[in-house]
């Protein structure tokens, strides 16, 4: 007898994924927000060290926005400071 063994799903192709634009902010009310991009988490590269607390990027001007620290604007919000070096965004 010969037993077909099960194959484990293939795992999604880099062809299925959309591509990663050259603005993207974590904040939906952002017009550079895009929620199919965060369907699969995404990392960033700064200056050649991953990071995590990046809210927005923009890799053709070379900077993030993160936060600085617990600080708050008026309407509650993170108030973010503008880091600039190079930047690489990938899909993890």
């Amino acid at each position: 007898m010969n037993e077909t063994t099960p194959t484990p799903e293939t795992p999604a192709t880099d062809a299925a994924l959309p591509p990663l634009p050259d603005r993207l902010a974590v904040d939906p009310r952002s017009p550079h927000h895009v929620a199919e991009v965060f369907e699969r988490p995404i990392g960033i590269r700064f200056n050649g060290n991953e990071r995590s607390d990046v809210e927005e990027y923009c890799i053709s001007e070379g900077w993030v926005k993160v936060a600085a620290g617990r600080t708050l604007d008026r309407k509650g919000r993170p108030m973010l400071i503008k880091l600039k070096g190079t930047v690489e965004a990938f899909y993890r």
